[in-house]
């Protein structure tokens, strides 16, 4: 079971490789269509206004402008709500969802062979988190797209992400099947790590439309260098940062529970809930900056554009707890 779950690994690296490919010839040579292109520039002005409280909204360029690569405007709302049924692609746009959908069944069946081989939760070591984090964060994305299919094209940088971690996690942080260390022997190792991992991955996916969104950002506002274009066929700026508010707003509240456990659980292992430990002071660091963010995002006079950095702050600093602590510091949690 073991060497099947490494097989199997190189099978959802290289299915996620593909749906990168395809995703990048449907944004390199692909065309879309919506319905937004048909309606009146006057219609869709009047439409913004109603939607936004009289204004535009932060981010979303001059009231009236037609994105093409926006989203599907609603009349009956005037939210800009996306369309919810798939956008006239070419076959490389199918291609890209079906191998994303392959990669994704690999990848679980390689995070449940190994836990079957090690007769344990397979997220014991840094090598299996990194695996259970990606997977959450992909199927998160896949449950994202089916319902707002106009997202697709991010479906790219999501490809990309999988086949760089899973790729780093394979080749440098492998570790062979074995026992869990004593800290690790509680009940509390399914409720504490499962919750981080969860919120975790729904935070490496919230990374992805934050960083979208100041690249379609600046291309509304004119911007046309290199890193300005890679936005030129994703959806409005609006929409990628209502995105990644509503992917924080989920992972926040699993985040802060995960802290919690965390402590209780140290309480039981090591009889004290906080010491300061290096991961524990990076998970608060995270914490604070994450809730900065929400915090700004819920202040009608910070600029969209602050909020979102604050939110790759975070991030920032949730891949220090990941990587930097297990390797550069001492840490009662470094189990890589």
């Amino acid at each position: 079971m073991s060497a099947l779950s490494d097989q199997l690994l190189v099978v959802a690296i290289f299915a996620y490789l593909l749906a990168m490919i395809c995703h990048a010839v449907e944004a390199g040579f692909g065309t879309r269509r919506t319905a937004a292109a048909t309606v009146p520039d006057r219609e869709l002005a009047a439409v913004a206004a109603a939607g936004t409280g009289g204004g535009p909204t932060p981010g979303s360029g001059p009231a009236g402008a037609v994105d093409p690569a926006g989203p599907t405007i609603d009349k009956s709302t005037g939210t800009g709500s996306e369309r919810t049924g798939w956008p006239a692609v070419g076959l490389a746009g199918w291609f890209a969802a079906g191998a994303t959908v392959l990669g994704a069944l690999f990848h679980l069946a390689c995070l449940v062979t190994r836990g079957i081989a090690a007769e344990r939760l397979p997220w014991g070591n840094m090598y299996e988190y990194v695996l259970a984090i990606t997977f959450v964060g992909v199927a998160a994305w896949l449950v994202m797209v089916y319902r707002r299919p106009s997202l697709r094209l991010l479906g790219l940088f999501v490809a990309l992400v999988m086949v760089a971690l899973l790729g780093l996690a394979g080749l440098v942080f492998y570790t062979p099947i074995t026992p869990l260390v004593p800290a690790l022997e509680s009940y509390w190792y399914a409720i504490h790590v499962s919750t981080i991992m969860a919120s975790s991955g729904v935070l490496l996916l919230g990374s992805i439309p934050a960083a979208m969104f100041l690249l379609r950002h600046g291309y509304e506002q004119g911007r046309r260098g290199f890193p300005y274009l890679l936005a030129k066929r994703v959806p409005a700026a609006v929409s990628l940062e209502r995105l990644t508010f509503g992917l924080h707003a989920f992972g926040f509240p699993v985040f802060t529970f995960a802290v919690i456990a965390g402590a209780i659980w140290a309480e039981h292992a090591w009889s004290r809930p906080w010491a300061w430990d290096p991961k524990e002071t990076w998970a608060f660091i995270s914490w604070v900056i994450y809730a900065g963010y929400l915090h700004a995002r819920a202040t009608p006079s910070v600029r969209r554009t602050t909020v979102t950095w604050i939110a790759i702050l975070g991030f920032l600093t949730m891949l220090m707890n990941l990587f930097g602590v297990n390797y550069f510091f001492e840490s009662l949690h470094s189990y890589a």
